[in-house]
C-alpha cells in the first residue's frame, strides 16, 4: 500500500516538475507563494435583493459603496477641495460622461489632462497598494499596461525618472490618447478597489431591468451569487417549467416589466395579449390592475389591457400550481391547491374557518368539475410562451451564468451566505426533509435541494429526473418552509382575489424565530463549519425597517440582512435604499443607502451613503488567513515535496 501511496505521490511530483522543471524554479515560486500570503486581505463586496434595479446597481458597482470617494479622501482630502474631489469620483464612475461634459464646459483640455491624469495614477497607487505587482500586471488594461504600470511605480521622489514620468504624460497628451488612457485608468481603479462581489440573492423581478444586471455582473473578474427566490422561479422559467414560465410573466405584467421581457430577451406577449382580449373582453378586470409604483416610468398606457393579460395568466398560473400539488404530495401541500377549494355557486373560499367572497367570481377558462385543467387555448398559450423561454439565447446564457457562479449557499472566507433560511422546527432543530427516501436537513438539505436545481437545467429532456428538478425549482421559489423562500406559504391569491388582509399573511418558517440570538447564529456557523472570531451569516430575502429603528445587524454581529429597500417597491417599507456590506483586512462595513430620484444623473451626483456600523478587527487579516491563502499553503507544501524530491534525486532536474 505505502508502495502504491509513494509511486502515486512520484507521479504527482513529475507532473509538477513539467512546470517547475529547476530547483531554481520551485524556490522562486515558493518564496512568491510565502510572500503573497503575507500580503492584506483583499476587499469583498455584499449586495442583496437588488431586484431589476440596474440604474442604482451599475451606481453602486461604480462607486463601490463608497470605497473609491473614500480613497480619494486619503489621497487628496488636504489637496482638493469638495467640489474638485467630488468631480473626481464622478470621472471615475462615468469617464466617458464626464469627459464630454468638460469639453462642452469649454475647459482647456490639454490642461485638463495633464492634472487629470496625474490625480488618476495617485488614485491607482492607492487602491493597489495591497496587492502584488503581478496581480496588478494581469489586471491592467491590454493597450496600456506597460505605460500604467510605468506610471504607477514612479515617483517625484525618484529625481532621476521626474522627467520620465512627465514625458510619458505628455506623450499620452500629444498623441491624443488622453481620453483612452483617462477610460482605461478608472477601469483599473474600479477593477481594484473591490476583489471578489458577493450577491446574496434575488436579482429579477420588481425593477425593470434585471437583464442589464445579469450583463455587468457576467463580466466582472470575480463573483458568485446566492440565488435568491426570485432568481430561482426565472431559473425553472428557462429550464422549461411551464409553472415557473406563467409565474415569471405574471410578474413582469403586474409590474409593467415587459421591456425587459420582450426588448431584452425577445419573449413576445402578443399571444397573452390576443388571448385575454379573447377571454376576458366583457369581464371587469379591474382585481388585476398592475401595481403603480412611486416614480414609475413605465406605466401602460391601456392599463385595462394590462388587467385583462395579468388575470389571464394569473388563472393559469393557479391552474398549474393546483397541478404540480397534486402531482407532488411529497411538497405536503393540498392546502393550497387553491381552485380546488372554491365554492363555485357563491364564488366563495374558506379560509382557516371563515368564509370570504372572492372580489372577482368571473372566470370562463375554469370548470369547476375540474378546476385545474387547463382549456385548449390555454395550453397552447403556455406552450408557445414556454417555447419563447427555452429558445430565447440571451435569457438562456444569463440563467447559464447564475447556474455557473451560484449556488444555494456559499462558505467563503469564514462567512456563510444564503438567501433565504436554513429551515427549522418550532423548538429551533434543523427541519427535516424527504430525499429520495432519506431524511435530510441542514447543510445536507441544502446540498441535496441544489443537486435537484442543477437537474431542472442539465437533465436531458424528457427524463423523470428533469421533471422533478423542474418542480422543484417551483417548490424552491414558493414551497412550503423552502430554503429559500422560508415560509410556509405563499399568499399570491389571498392578496389577487380576498379583501381581508388577514389572509395575505405569509407566515415564516422558525428559523426568523432564532437568528436573531446569538448562541443560535454560533450553531449554524459551527454546523457549517465556520470557526473564526469574525464569522458572520449574510441574509438578504426579508428587508429591513430602517424607517422603524430596525438595524442590519442582529444575533450580536454574528448575523447581518442586508436587504434594506434596493428595490423602489420595498422603499414604503424600509426608508431607505439598501445596504452593502465590505469585510476587507481590517474591519467588516455596513453601508446605509438613501432613497434617490430615479431621474438623477450621477455624473453630477452621488447615492448618499453612510455607514452604520463598522466592526474593527483584533488582528489584520492576511491572504494567509483566507481560503485562498488554505490553498496557497497546500501548494507551497506540495512545492516543497518537489524540492526535497529533487535534491533527494528521486526526480531528476531538466537541463
Amino acid at each position: 500500500m505505502e508502495q502504491d501511496v509513494n509511486r502515486q505521490s512520484v507521479r504527482y511530483l513529475s507532473l509538477m516538475a513539467r512546470e517547475y522543471p529547476t530547483i531554481q524554479a520551485v524556490s522562486s515560486e515558493i518564496i512568491n507563494l510565502q510572500a503573497i500570503c503575507n500580503l492584506p486581505k483583499s476587499t469583498e463586496h455584499f449586495m442583496s435583493d437588488i431586484h431589476g434595479e440596474h440604474e442604482a446597481f451599475l451606481h453602486i458597482i461604480n462607486n463601490a459603496s463608497g470605497a473609491i470617494r473614500d480613497k480619494i479622501e486619503l489621497v487628496f482630502g488636504n489637496q482638493l477641495g469638495e467640489s474638485e474631489r467630488r468631480a473626481l469620483a464622478a470621472l471615475i464612475y462615468y469617464p466617458e460622461q464626464k469627459i464630454d461634459q468638460i469639453r462642452a464646459a469649454g475647459e482647456n483640455m490639454a490642461d485638463w489632462y495633464n492634472v487629470t491624469l496625474h490625480r488618476l495614477i495617485a488614485v491607482c497607487r492607492a487602491v493597489t497598494s495591497k496587492y502584488s505587482r503581478s496581480k496588478v500586471r494581469k489586471a491592467l488594461p491590454k493597450d496600456f499596461a506597460y505605460v500604467i504600470d510605468e506610471l504607477m511605480h514612479t515617483h517625484y521622489v525618484e529625481r532621476d525618472k521626474e522627467r520620465y514620468y512627465e514625458k510619458i504624460i505628455s506623450s499620452i497628451i500629444d498623441l491624443d490618447r488622453a481620453e483612452a488612457f483617462i477610460i482605461a485608468l478608472t477601469a483599473l481603479i474600479k477593477r481594484m478597489a473591490v476583489d471578489h462581489l458577493h450577491i446574496v440573492g434575488d436579482i429579477f423581478d420588481r425593477g425593470p431591468h434585471a437583464d442589464v444586471i445579469l450583463e455587468t455582473l457576467r463580466t466582472h473578474h470575480s463573483i458568485d451569487i446566492q440565488w435568491g427566490n426570485h432568481d430561482v422561479m426565472w431559473m425553472g422559467a428557462a429550464s422549461g417549467s411551464k409553472l415557473c414560465v406563467a409565474t415569471a410573466i405574471k410578474n413582469c405584467v403586474q409590474y409593467d416589466n415587459l421591456d425587459m421581457l420582450e426588448n431584452a430577451y425577445g419573449i413576445n406577449i402578443l399571444p397573452l395579449a390576443l388571448f385575454a382580449n379573447e377571454q376576458y373582453a366583457d369581464n371587469d378586470c379591474s382585481v388585476f390592475t398592475p401595481r403603480n409604483l412611486p416614480h414609475e416610468r413605465y406605466m401602460p398606457k391601456d392599463m385595462s389591457l394590462y388587467a385583462r393579460m395579468h388575470k389571464a395568466i394569473c388563472v393559469i398560473m393557479f391552474k398549474l400550481e393546483g397541478q404540480l400539488i397534486q402531482r407532488r404530495p411529497e411538497y405536503d401541500m393540498k392546502d393550497r391547491d387553491m381552485l380546488s377549494r372554491i365554492d363555485y355557486s357563491d364564488m366563495s373560499i374558506n379560509i382557516n374557518g371563515e368564509k370570504h367572497m372572492l372580489r372577482d367570481g368571473v372566470f370562463p377558462t375554469i370548470d369547476p368539475a375540474d378546476p385545474n385543467r387547463l382549456t385548449e387555448p390555454e395550453q397552447q398559450l403556455i406552450d408557445q410562451l414556454t417555447d419563447a423561454f427555452i429558445n430565447s439565447n440571451k435569457l438562456q446564457d444569463h440563467i447559464r451564468f447564475l447556474y455557473s457562479v451560484g449556488s444555494i449557499y456559499n462558505c467563503y472566507n469564514g462567512n456563510l451566505m444564503f438567501h433565504g433560511c436554513i429551515p427549522c422546527n418550532d423548538d429551533g432543530s434543523f427541519m427535516e426533509f424527504d430525499c429520495d427516501g432519506q431524511k435530510l436537513s441542514g447543510r445536507q438539505y441544502l446540498d441535496f435541494a441544489e443537486q435537484l436545481a442543477r437537474k431542472a437545467f442539465y437533465a436531458k429532456e424528457g427524463t423523470e429526473e428533469k421533471e422533478i428538478g423542474r418542480d422543484f425549482m417551483w417548490f424552491l421559489w414558493s414551497g412550503r418552509n423552502s430554503p429559500i423562500f422560508g415560509r410556509k406559504q405563499i399568499t399570491t391569491f389571498e392578496r389577487a382575489l380576498v379583501a381581508d388582509k388577514a389572509t395575505h399573511k405569509e407566515p415564516k418558517n422558525a428559523f426568523y424565530k432564532y437568528c436573531d440570538d446569538e448562541e443560535f447564529a454560533l450553531k449554524v456557523l459551527d454546523h457549517f463549519g465556520l470557526h473564526e472570531s469574525y464569522s458572520t451569516i449574510v441574509n438578504g430575502h426579508i428587508p429591513v425597517k430602517a424607517k422603524e429603528g430596525e438595524g442590519p445587524q442582529k444575533a450580536n454581529g454574528r448575523r447581518v440582512v442586508i436587504d434594506g429597500g434596493f428595490c423602489k417597491a420595498y422603499q414604503s417599507q424600509t426608508g431607505i435604499a439598501g445596504y452593502t456590506m465590505f469585510f476587507n483586512s481590517q474591519r467588516i462595513r455596513i453601508v446605509e443607502h438613501q432613497p434617490y430620484n430615479g431621474e438623477l444623473h450621477f455624473i453630477d451626483s452621488d447615492i448618499q451613503s453612510q455607514d452604520v456600523h463598522v466592526k474593527v478587527l483584533p488582528n489584520r487579516l492576511l491572504v494567509g488567513d483566507t481560503d485562498t491563502g488554505r490553498e496557497l499553503k497546500e501548494r507551497i507544501a506540495d512545492l516543497k515535496g518537489l524540492l526535497e524530491a529533487y535534491r533527494r534525486g528521486i526526480i531528476k532536474e531538466a537541463k
